[in-house]
């Protein structure tokens, strides 16, 4: 078969205009980057039109290293709802760097499957992401400098709770020493780099509801603490406009299109191992303003990705979701099963029941938060018949939806029995009030309990020394009504990485807390989770090349 960059090579590219005029968009309010990219305005969202459409949540079970096919599968949802006649659009998160030159290799989605132009989605797109970067380490040196320039008046923090960031994989920056050298070079401090998709700035701009309210919560962010032991802000510095100014193109969405030419909103992107992992709410109401059925992903399985879907970002903007759809390979089940990794490939009919353990709980959790649950089949070719019918008929017995899909190889025509499957159980089913894990009046400890043991399966939680003075500083600054972020590993319910299937019984222990006062969240650091990735022993940036005038390696 051709590879994701071939194939979308050979799809004709429609104009954006074309593409925006497909479902009524005004083709005088874009802001161009090319003939095949524009920006929206979020002024266009009209909240009536989003109470009627249908929003469709895709999430996973717990993944592979390779994934389980998520964006594909949700493009194809979207093409094979086109294909039946829906009017049905995409909205999905901004690709990072860091994995694509790392382990991935790109996430545009796959082979027939794609969000269009490729290329330029995988790497500098708009410069969304390079103005997150930009805005958040501007604010580090103006911190810096503002320390540096008060130092005599007797000004400073006991405590710099300030980061910087950078959208490449680097295990070198997890921790380094700044302000080195002579006086005039700075004031000597500890500091680091996260990677962009974790930054604070990347939450806020994906949660923000406009303008004033990016910069209200730009202002609002915690920087440190002073000396005698008050908080200090953006706003305390006085830069929170000119922080606005650097993203005041960026909080605009992206759209762009599919490989059938299907309107594609494509903004923000933080990873749901590390943030909150979900598209920014401008781009989702923008999608629903202008689309009858809009298809979502959240990152990672759905103990992350759905959860902070639900939890974080619904609370927060008042979504109401139709229907979630759990990705599932044999390859994911049959690794859930106790099947070695270098034999998932190979059939294995009692691994693969073994593994719909995990299908189940991802399943009940779904279903805790009042969600009608479909499950999507992302066949393979080394997928037999018989292992399809084993997972079709549990699903059956469970009353849950299925369908088979094969839109990485067919594009909409193979999801049009997914398409199908998910219209029939919105009309069918009544929608549910969406169930959240937890209330907004609960303290932190219960929230980040309530998660660990409902959604993962834990049977207790426990906090390191530096977690428990976090928790007494998020009281006393009165922020304990804030959702929390749980950053765990993807690769199980529990906090250890190699701990497959459908542990139980685990403790979680909760080494850290981060206050994003800004995003309005706590993150909650777990177990050995890392919010800067390194790089794999190949990474694919080894793979990537210019031939000929055109890229090759991306995927």
């Amino acid at each position: 078969m051709k590879t994701d960059i071939e194939i979308a090579r050979e799809c004709r590219l429609a104009e954006i205009d074309e593409v925006a005029r497909k479902i009524d968009i005004p083709t005088d309010r874009l802001e161009y980057y090319g003939k095949n990219i524009a920006k929206v305005p979020e002024s266009l969202i009209d909240e009536e039109k989003v109470k009627k459409s249908n929003l469709i949540l895709v999430t996973a079970i717990t993944p592979t290293k390779a994934g389980i096919g998520k964006t594909t599968v949700s493009i194809g949802l979207a093409l094979g709802l086109n294909k039946i006649g829906k009017k049905a659009v995409v909205a999905l998160r901004e690709p990072s760097l860091g994995p694509c030159f790392g382990l991935k290799g790109g996430a545009a989605g796959g082979g027939y499957a794609q969000v269009l132009p490729m290329e330029k989605i995988n790497l500098h797109f708009t410069g969304d992401f390079h103005a997150i970067t930009s805005a958040h380490n501007m604010i580090s040196a103006l911190l810096d400098n503002y320390i540096y320039q008060h130092r005599e008046e007797g000004f400073a923090l006991k405590e710099v709770l300030w980061k910087r960031v950078l959208d490449v994989n680097d295990r070198n920056l997890r921790f380094v020493v700044t302000g080195l050298g002579a006086k005039t070079d700075g004031t000597v401090q500890e500091s680091g780099f996260d990677i962009t998709p974790a930054s604070e700035i990347m939450a806020i701009l994906c949660l923000a509801k406009d303008r004033d309210d990016l910069r209200r919560r730009v202002e609002n962010i915690l920087l440190g603490i002073t000396t005698d032991g008050r908080p200090f802000t953006v706003k305390d510095m006085g830069v929170g406009g000119a922080i606005t100014v650097l993203l005041m193109d960026a909080i605009h969405p992206n759209l762009v299109q599919t490989t059938e030419q299907t309107p594609a909103f494509v903004h923000g992107g933080p990873f749901a191992n590390i943030a909150h992992g979900c598209s920014s709410i401008l781009s989702t109401k923008l999608a629903m303003t202008f689309g009858d059925y809009v298809v979502t992903e959240a990152g990672f399985g759905a103990d992350l990705g759905a959860e902070k879907f639900f939890d974080i970002k619904c609370r927060k903007a008042g979504l109401q979701p139709k229907l979630t759809v759990i990705v599932a390979t044999t390859q994911g089940l049959k690794m859930h099963g106790g099947v070695s990794l270098d034999n998932i490939k190979l059939p294995n009919e009692q691994g693969l029941k073994d593994g719909l353990k995990n299908l189940d709980r991802h399943i009940h959790n779904m279903q805790s938060y009042g969600q009608t649950v479909v499950v999507a089949f992302n066949r393979y070719a080394t997928d037999t018949d018989e292992e399809l019918d084993i997972v079709r008929r549990h699903c059956e017995e469970l009353g849950v939806g299925f369908a088979i899909n094969n839109a990485f190889l067919e594009g909409g025509e193979g999801a049009v029995e997914l398409a199908k499957v998910v219209c029939e159980q919105i009309d069918s089913r009544p929608s549910q009030p969406l169930q959240l894990c937890y209330d907004d009046q609960d303290d932190i400890k219960t929230k980040v309990e309530k998660v660990c043991t409902k959604i993962y399966g834990a049977a207790s939680v426990s906090y390191a020394k530096a977690a428990e003075k976090m928790l007494q500083r998020i009281k006393s600054l009165g922020l304990e009504h804030y959702p929390v972020c749980i950053a765990k590993t993807q690769y199980s319910f529990s906090a250890d990485p190699g701990l497959y299937g459908t542990p139980s019984g685990f403790s979680i222990r909760i080494r850290d807390f981060v206050i994003n006062r800004g995003a309005e969240m706590i993150v909650a650091i777990a177990g050995d989770i890392l919010r800067m990735p390194g790089l794999p022993r190949s990474p694919q940036a080894e793979r990537i090349d210019i031939v000929n005038g055109q890229i090759e390696g991306l995927s």
